[in-house]
């Protein structure tokens, strides 16, 4: 059974709201504006600062939060905002025709339905390039812990990470296959970068390794969770991207239905959040706001 939500420690919305506003303007900050003659930067700034969740970065400032750490710092934006610029590279590949030819991201044209392939491409590149200068410049973080975050976003981008579960989403996603290949495939493609997100948070913050082995096992059933809710959602015209992207893939909700994957989706959270109380035993703000978060999206879709 899900574990309920204690209404005494909501997260405030004005919290979340001036905490969003600051990674917009951090973001802002990182992708400044340029001529229009300048196609890749524009596809850049189009790519990352249209409207979307900020799931990570937001989990990256909680966490940091909730080890004693400074959210607030622009060190610590500085790493919530690579985190996101990585994020936004990816639906760029993602939806580009070679991949899964997607119209629609964020109620907005496609990157490179609006600026051509090659200047997609082109940006995707550059937008990977451009976290890791956000990362090797991040103010009050030293060297030591910036060269930590570089390896694990890193290893979230690469074959065990971001590019493996594309590949596979490509090649297999179509073909029948087992629970454990798809959670496999969900893990490369979501898990992965929330693990990022969150080890960043513990390495700036100087986190013990228990600890960040408490948030690895949690970014796991977080980021299946993630998936299971992004797929259930498939169907619906209010996600901000192209219906039933998922018609005729072997996704969790096709092969085993909507109940079931909704339990597996809240058995995935009961997980996470065992963990985030392991890793955060006196405060729980990160908790406490993806049990918000997922209570308002399930609704909408179930």
């Amino acid at each position: 059974m899900s574990v309920g939500i204690d209404e005494s420690k909501r997260v405030a919305p004005e919290s979340i709201t001036l905490t969003l506003k600051a990674i917009e303007q951090r973001l802002d900050y990182w992708l400044p504006l340029s001529s229009e003659r300048e196609k890749v930067s524009m596809a850049m700034r189009q790519g990352t600062l249209a409207p979307g969740k900020r799931i990570r970065p937001l989990l990256l400032l909680l966490m940091a939060q909730d080890l004693g750490g400074g959210s607030s710092t622009t060190g610590m934006l500085d790493f919530a905002c690579a985190v996101e610029i990585i994020h936004a590279a990816s639906l760029i590949l993602d939806d580009m025709p070679c991949m899964d030819n997607a119209l629609l991201r964020r109620n907005q044209p496609t990157i490179h339905c609006q600026f051509g392939e090659p200047v997609a491409l082109l940006a995707v590149i550059a937008l990977v390039s451009k976290a890791f200068q956000i990362i090797s410049q991040a103010e009050g973080i030293d060297d030591k812990a910036k060269n930590s975050a570089v390896n694990e976003l890193a290893q979230a981008i690469g074959l065990q990470g971001l590019v493996q579960g594309q590949y596979q989403d490509i090649n297999e996603g179509h073909q029948p296959r087992s629970q454990e290949a798809i959670a496999l495939t969900n893990h490369y493609k979501t898990s992965t970068l929330f693990c990022a997100a969150l080890q960043m948070a513990a390495i700036a913050t100087g986190a013990t390794m228990t600890v960040r082995e408490h948030l690895r096992h949690c970014s796991f059933n977080l980021g299946q969770a993630f998936q299971l809710l992004d797929d259930l959602s498939d169907g619906s015209n209010e996600t901000g991207k192209d219906p039933h992207q998922d018609a005729g893939k072997s996704t969790w909700v096709n092969v085993f239905g909507t109940r079931k994957s909704e339990k597996q989706l809240r058995d995935h959270l009961d997980i996470a959040y065992h963990y985030f109380a392991q890793a955060c035993r006196h405060r729980q703000s990160t908790q406490y706001f993806v049990q918000q978060w997922f209570e308002q999206k399930l609704a909408m879709v179930i």
